[in-house]
């Protein structure tokens, strides 16, 4: 009996040991670049946590979350507990600036692009909000320099671009002079078609103001000083779409229709997890949650909702803007939750819902779904903001990514984790839709 005692006291004293549970860092010693480290996990109610003697905020559900500054060369990182202590150790990697590349005139030369759907950037990045359209294959343009990985593309005489060098080669043909030949619009009830024929494949541009479109075609002369543009009045609620055959620049605008379609998709899948929480969640299967419940409660508006994926399953993101075409989308809303990036964390601060948007005709539309989410559901209000991401890049959509809350924040852990959260975050975002149409 002594013995079984014995046994368990140290099976109990055992458990005590590691009572909190650590989901991040996976590793005790590590080298990174980032400029700090991360600790998430889970506390019993006992506990109090302390990180390199920093005492840690521990939310109602034992949720926490916490940073530290990381300084180049090594780093040892103490966690303890009244019940356990563990050391970490980072190694940061001393950051090495690169020197910016360097900007090399040449004399103008002739150059096609290789491919449909190819950036023209405003700046030589390859990321970001500078793409200004999208070119198609054997688009004609005169670069005359390059930098880094890019060409500069002479648009006119005071307008420039960049394109990246492996998505064009050279082109010989001197006779190549395209000219303008006819321009026509028509319109119908819920859309106006512009078709712009030149005699040749030439890069264009796409710019909005508070009341118009504005559709600019360059080098119709193969000259600096010739640029062909159409001034559109913009509609209240939008979007629109470029095609290019034969030397036609087909530009449609189609305004909401009075039946239409939301694509809603569910974020990551599969093998691709997205963040996980404090308690071990991961973010892709919430996600599944509110779009499931977002189908049905669009559903039992009488509107027409299709999900890019309804299971655990890995799905592209060139399948899901695919998916979004095929159904002839009219709304797109791509379901996340958010984590902290690589900054000093805010327990206060770095939670709630975010709306990101790329196309000025998402604006209203993200800004709807973040009042009602938020209203609804009693998270932050953490921004509207713009983002490159290729779900919502596409024009002839009006696309939306909502990041309901913070995986990885403790406080938002608890919001997440309850049983009304899914149903409710969906009911916020149907509301953020039905808002902006009507």
């Amino acid at each position: 009996m002594r013995g079984l005692l014995f046994l368990l006291s140290l099976l109990l004293f055992s458990g005590q040991v590691f009572a909190y549970d650590l989901v991040l860092p996976r590793e005790k010693k590590s080298t990174v670049s980032s400029n700090y480290a991360f600790f998430v996990g889970k506390a019993k109610n006992t506990e109090v946590i302390t990180i390199n003697d920093e005492k840690v905020f521990v939310a109602s559900n034992g949720a926490f979350a916490h940073s530290v500054k990381l300084k180049d060369g090594e780093n040892r990182i103490v966690v303890k507990s009244n019940f356990s202590t563990q050391v970490y150790k980072f190694t940061r990697k001393k950051s090495c600036v690169s020197a910016k590349p360097v900007f090399v005139p040449f004399e103008a030369k002739k150059y096609k692009v290789k491919k449909d759907n190819t950036p023209l950037r405003s700046t030589p990045i390859d990321y970001g909000m500078n793409r200004i359209s999208h070119l198609f294959k054997d688009t004609v343009l005169i670069l005359d320099g390059s930098q880094g990985d890019f060409y500069r593309v002479k648009l006119s005489k005071n307008k420039t671009a960049w394109i990246m060098k492996s998505a064009v080669e050279e082109f010989d043909c001197d006779c190549f002079v395209p000219q303008f030949v006819t321009m026509n619009s028509e319109t119908f009830k819920n859309a106006s078609l512009h078709i712009i024929e030149f005699t040749g494949k030439l890069p264009y541009t796409i710019d909005e103001t508070d009341d118009e479109i504005i559709f600019k075609v360059y080098n119709p002369f193969q000259s600096e000083d010739s640029v062909y543009t159409l001034n559109i009045k913009k509609p209240e609620k939008y979007s629109y779409k470029t095609e290019l055959c034969d030397g036609k620049y087909s530009f449609k605008i189609n305004h909401l229709p009075e039946q239409w379609t939301v694509v809603i998709d569910p974020g990551h899948g599969g093998s691709e997890k997205g963040a996980i929480g404090c308690l071990g969640d991961k973010e892709k299967d919430i996600n599944l949650q509110i779009a499931f419940e977002l189908k049905e409660i669009l559903t039992q508006k009488g509107i027409n909702a299709v999900m890019t994926r309804e299971c655990d399953a890995n799905v592209s993101l060139d399948d899901r803007v695919k998916l979004a075409h095929d159904n002839c989308a009219n709304i797109f809303v791509s379901i996340h939750l958010n984590s902290i990036p690589d900054i000093k964390m805010d327990v206060h601060k770095n939670r709630g819902t975010s709306v990101y948007y790329y196309n000025p005709n998402s604006k209203e539309l993200a800004k709807s779904v973040q009042n009602s989410v938020t209203a609804i559901t009693g998270t932050r209000r953490d921004g509207v903001r713009t983002a490159s991401f290729a779900v919502i890049r596409p024009t002839d959509y009006v696309g939306i990514l909502v990041e309901t809350a913070y995986m990885t924040n403790p406080l938002d852990s608890v919001l997440y984790k309850s049983e009304s959260f899914a149903k409710n975050t969906a009911q916020g975002i149907a509301d953020g839709i039905l808002h902006f149409v009507n």
